[in-house]
């Protein structure tokens, strides 16, 4: 493949002078943004059947339906699949046999006189990779950043012309699709947090693995997808939610680590502020996690991570994110409800070290501030300390002597809340001996995990898994 334009007037003029593709652009919202460049590079008349914007509510509902929110992932839905009935209808017979037809939609929100805030949108083109065969499919959900209008406009006009561009020419190769759609572009103005490909040509890819991309790649600062692999995005998880997280790389998930989670589920039960409603519980891993020592990410190690994790039915959250106030800053964004964040004992010991935070100008009181900030409680689980046998748990745990004070306001105000009820054999568990047993063929470690990652992990030879060695 030769090498591909980067500009967007380069990629629109690559599209208008091939004159292979032959379709309808639908944009609601922010103007018509992306097909402005179409006409604007010259040679249009080759590349756009139809362009239309449905500003008006009740225009917009007797075209497409009616639809709850008009910025969301089913209004997206509904103008693709409209859009493309009708370029079927109208144009297949005469032109279908020798024409690869599209339909690019968004339905966005940008800044506004009586819109103070940040602009987002969904994104989607529905496009043949030959005539007349089954239509493949890219959505994303992208939030602007710019602090003007007409400079959210810009932006969204360039993401428009790279998905479309990034579609066709880059579908074989999707990891580099993703790198394309921020041509132009940057990360503070521009932020996509959700991709979805479906269709034939991208039956081989692995939506998880799009969603890891996603943040390795920094499109984003965090990716979700579902026990399942749907990808989810946060806004569509997360909006006035209840949160239980816990960190972690979960190779393999442990007994512990399933106590942990569910005897803090416990206490958030109590909370009468989540009035009966169960928490959205996210099972987080960081790219730290899952590089480790190597340069790059071992796809099928993350899979398989993943796998496991979805035995529970529990929503995966990835994030570039080392820090837990990084975290509760980025929950915020989405909801204002109770936020519980699961660690253990050491965990919160290292969250008492003023080392890491060097870099904040307020040291650990800002890393602190923004960490607590708003309704975020530590669920901390109990230590057995190796040599002593001391079990060392939230309420008895000593923070270095000039935190003291500050620790004792924490726990009494309920910021930081001990686990209270555990299963002490857990205790003895440590994730990286399991690890190690499980690589030498020491059985003792299936004791260490729930019995269907066991299964699991030995059908399916993860982690480095290896045989127990029979005895003579």
């Amino acid at each position: 493949m030769s090498s591909l334009p980067t500009a967007p007037h380069e990629k629109a003029l690559q599209i208008n002078r091939e004159a292979k593709q032959y379709g309808t652009f639908v944009e609601i919202g922010a103007g018509q943004e992306v097909v402005r460049w179409f006409f604007h590079v010259g040679g249009a008349a080759g590349t756009v059947a139809k362009t239309m914007s449905a500003y008006d509510m009740a225009v917009s509902d007797a075209i497409y339906g009616a639809c709850p929110r008009y910025v969301s992932r089913q209004r997206l839905q509904a103008m693709l699949d409209r859009e493309w009935e009708l370029l079927l209808k109208r144009l297949d017979r005469g032109r279908g046999a020798r024409t690869c037809f599209f339909v690019f939609a968004d339905t966005v929100a940008t800044r506004s006189f009586s819109r103070n805030e940040d602009g987002r949108g969904w994104l989607g083109v529905r496009f043949q990779t030959r005539p007349r065969t089954k239509p493949s499919e890219v959505v994303i959900h992208a939030r602007m950043w710019d602090a003007d209008n007409a400079r959210q406009q810009e932006a969204l006009g360039i993401l428009g012309v790279n998905l479309l561009h990034a579609a066709i020419h880059l579908h074989t190769r999707p990891v580099r699709l993703l790198g394309a759609l921020m041509d132009g572009l940057s990360r503070d103005r521009m932020e996509v947090d959700m991709i979805k490909c479906s269709g034939p040509a991208f039956a081989e890819v692995d939506a998880r693995l799009l969603s890891l991309q996603l943040v390795h790649q920094r499109l984003t600062n965090a990716a979700f997808f579902t026990a399942k692999g749907e990808v989810v995005e946060p806004a569509e998880l997360l909006h006035h939610q209840s949160v239980l997280i816990e960190r972690g790389s979960f190779r393999p998930i442990t007994n512990v680590t399933l106590d942990m989670l569910e005897r803090s589920r416990e206490r958030m039960r109590l909370d009468p502020r989540l009035r009966g409603r169960e928490p959205v519980v996210l099972m987080e891993m960081t790219l730290r996690h899952l590089l480790g020592a190597q340069p790059t990410i071992d796809h099928t190690d993350f899979l398989a991570r993943a796998d496991t994790l979805g035995l529970f039915g529990h929503t995966v959250m990835i994030s570039n994110y080392s820090r837990f106030h990084s975290v509760a800053t980025y929950l915020r964004r989405y909801t204002d409800q109770p936020v519980g964040m699961v660690l253990g004992l050491p965990t919160l010991a290292a969250l008492f070290e003023e080392k890491h935070y060097a870099d904040l100008e307020g040291g650990i009181l800002e890393a602190f501030g923004r960490l607590f900030r708003g309704s975020v409680r530590l669920h901390v689980y109990p230590w057995r300390h190796p040599k002593t046998g001391e079990l060392v748990t939230a309420a008895n745990f000593k923070a270095p002597g000039s935190l003291r004070h500050l620790y004792a306001h924490l726990l009494e105000s309920g910021a930081i809340e001990p686990i209270a009820a555990f299963e002490p054999r857990n205790l003895e568990i440590l994730p990286g001996d399991v690890l190690q047993k499980l690589q030498h063929g020491d059985r003792s470690w299936e004791e260490m995990v729930p019995r269907l990652v066991a299964k699991r992990i030995a059908r399916d030879r993860l982690f480095g898994w290896r045989a127990a060695k029979k005895r003579r």
